[in-house]
């Protein structure tokens, strides 16, 4: 898995749990260094390891947690740059659904060897979305969940979204757009330049 995946992890487990949760995680995984490296790859099992010491540590079910990184990957003020990447998308979060197919494409333009999961979006009626997602590790639905709860606060959208098993591979979940525009969203400037 890359390491950017890897040091989500980590970076997720510091800044909600702490440095102590963190060295309790390596500790139980077995890790053989202290940190993460974003850009060299590691072993799947290490990935799985780490993550499962978490759930330990933590006392959360898998689901519950890897909604919670999805979210982090949104909301957490460092990784603004992945927000604007996202937002990108569209004005609207309907445009953002739309789009998540592109998704991987985006992603690989800005790392090129990073593994990104296929996505797949069906519309069942004007409201109504089957999200059908494919990645090397399971767990990709939850993660999912927890980044478009986060982007429907972020455009100001209203939606109820839910796990929706698995078919074909591949991981599922239903969104129901309420209302595209519940309230204000946070405010996003396409042309913001950096000072």
């Amino acid at each position: 898995m890359h390491g950017m995946i890897n040091r989500a992890l980590q970076g997720f487990l510091t800044t909600t749990y702490g440095d102590a949760v963190w060295a309790e995680v390596r500790s139980q995984a077995g890790l053989p260094f202290a940190d993460f490296e974003a850009m060299l790859d590691y072993p799947d099992a290490l990935t799985m390891a780490c993550f499962q010491a978490a759930c330990h540590v933590l006392y959360k079910h898998p689901n519950a947690l890897l909604e919670d990184i999805g979210t982090w990957l949104v909301t957490d003020a460092h990784l603004e740059p992945l927000r604007r990447l996202m937002r990108f998308s569209g004005p609207s979060f309907l445009d953002f659904l739309l789009s998540l197919e592109e998704m991987g494409e985006r992603g690989r333009l800005a790392v090129p060897d990073l593994d990104m999961p296929r996505i797949e979006v069906d519309r069942i009626d004007p409201s109504s979305f089957r999200i059908r997602a494919q990645w090397t590790l399971p767990g990709i639905a939850p993660i999912l969940m927890g980044c478009l709860r986060a982007m429907a606060d972020d455009y100001g959208a209203l939606a109820v979204l839910r796990l929706d098993g698995v078919e074909a591979g591949g991981e599922c979940l239903h969104v129901q757009l309420l209302d595209a525009a519940y309230s204000q969203g946070r405010s996003f400037d396409l042309g913001r330049v950096r000072a």
